[in-house]
Formats: C-alpha cells, sequence, structure tokens
C-alpha cells in the first residue's frame, strides 16, 4: 500500500510541470497541424482529397498493437492508433466516451483505419486506481469496452463520482460481465497493479498528467476536443477513408 501511495500520490507541484509540459506537447502537436495545413493548402488540398499523410507525430509511437489486446479496440494493423489515457473518475473522460468516441468508432475503427488503445492514468484518489483493476476485471472476461461505456454513460457531468464496490459491481452487471463473483475477486486483486504502473509511467514519460489525453500516431490532443480536431488529426496521420 506505501509503495502504491507514493507510486499514485504525486504532489501538486509535479502534477504542475507535468500539466506544463503535457500542454507544450499539445502547441507543438498544433504547430504541426497548422504547418501541415498550410502545405496541403498550397498543394491543391491533399488532406480533403483523401492522400494519406505519413510520418509519426512529435510524442512519437506510442502504440501497443498487441493482438488480442482487450483493452483496444480496431484491427491490431489498422493505419492510424489513437492512445487514450483516461481516469475513470474524470468527467471529461466521460463526455470523451459519450460523445466523441462513438463518433470515431462508427466512422474510423468500423472502417478499419483505426484502433484505440486504453492506458490507465488513475489521478483522482484510491478510487480512480480501485476502478482502473475493475476495468481489468471485466476486461478479463471480455467486457472491457462495455464496462467501460457502462461506468462512464452514469457519470455525473461535473465531479467525480463515487465508485464504491457496490457501484461497480452494478456496472459490471450493466455490462454483461458474466461472473460476477469472478468480477469482485479479480476487483480486489492487486497483481495487475504493474500493468496500471506501467500505464502511468508511460504517461509521464511523454508529459501526460491529465486526463483525457491522447496520442494519435505521435500527435498529441489534450482533453476532449470537439470531434473535428480528432478527425483532423486522424486524417492527417493517414486514417483516411476508403
Amino acid at each position: 500500500m506505501a509503495s502504491r501511495s507514493r507510486l499514485f500520490g504525486i504532489g501538486r507541484d509535479v502534477w504542475l510541470l507535468g500539466a506544463l509540459g503535457a500542454v507544450a506537447l499539445l502547441l507543438v502537436g498544433f504547430l504541426v497541424l497548422d504547418r501541415e495545413s498550410e502545405e496541403n493548402a498550397s498543394s491543391a488540398g491533399a488532406i480533403a482529397a483523401g492522400e494519406a499523410q505519413t510520418g509519426i507525430g512529435p510524442v512519437g509511437d506510442m502504440a501497443r498493437r498487441q493482438d488480442g489486446d482487450p483493452l483496444a479496440r480496431g484491427t491490431v494493423d489498422a493505419p492510424v492508433v489513437l492512445v487514450a489515457y483516461s481516469d475513470y473518475r474524470c468527467p471529461f473522460c466521460a463526455k470523451f466516451s459519450r460523445d466523441i468516441e462513438p463518433q470515431l468508432v462508427d466512422k474510423y475503427v468500423d472502417a478499419g483505419v483505426l484502433r484505440i488503445e486504453w492506458r490507465d492514468l488513475p489521478i483522482f484518489g484510491e478510487q480512480s486506481m480501485v476502478a482502473a483493476r475493475a476495468g481489468r476485471a471485466a476486461a478479463a472476461q471480455g467486457k472491457f469496452w462495455e464496462f467501460n461505456s457502462a461506468l462512464y454513460a452514469a457519470s455525473p457531468d461535473r465531479g467525480h463520482p463515487d465508485l464504491s464496490a457496490e457501484a461497480l459491481r452494478g456496472f459490471a452487471e450493466q455490462a454483461g460481465v458474466p461472473d460476477l463473483d469472478r468480477f469482485v475477486r479479480d476487483s480486489a486483486d492487486s497483481s495487475v497493479d504493474q500493468d496500471i504502473a506501467a500505464d502511468v509511467l508511460e504517461a509521464n514519460m511523454i508529459g501526460v498528467s491529465s486526463t483525457p489525453s491522447f496520442v494519435i500516431d505521435g500527435f498529441p490532443v489534450l482533453g476532449a476536443q470537439p470531434l473535428a480536431v480528432f478527425e483532423q488529426t486522424i486524417e492527417m496521420a493517414g486514417g483516411n477513408l476508403p
């Protein structure tokens, strides 16, 4: 418990520095987007014409592309990968899940041009960590995204939800997790903490400390931005529809 507290109980100043780093990365990303847009405009609108762009953005390739990863959706060889750093108690993560993600799935994931990979970034206290374990417990029974959607659908627009053990079991039931007793046991199993810690370390290494944060083929997007921002970044990265 003490080691986990040290890992996740990061001080405000450290988080502020991390947030500033994330904003800096975001600004770099938007500068790149602007430069690409200017270049494409001078070449008769290449992106609008559907010509795929190539290359990885300034953050680097964060995709894992693990075949059979239950915390990912979309084909493993999709041209573009969106990595999402999220917390189950984050109201803006819930907004992305409800408003933006379904449209990205319908338009890009189902078309085979986008893969979405989840990363746990539990920053809002012990309940965030407990919920991260619960998400992986649902994933162990093939119901990760259903659990994810059920939880976020019930999240408030502001503030952080109370994710008690009872509430998490309720979301698992809504998601159709077949063995709820196993879900409860797995949710209390700290053996997945090392995997969650690996996600947190990955985020911190690239300066991400707030949720939701996204990296799309190396291009950062910070916050639950409008759909158009995700569409522009995905298509610039080469995720053009057939």
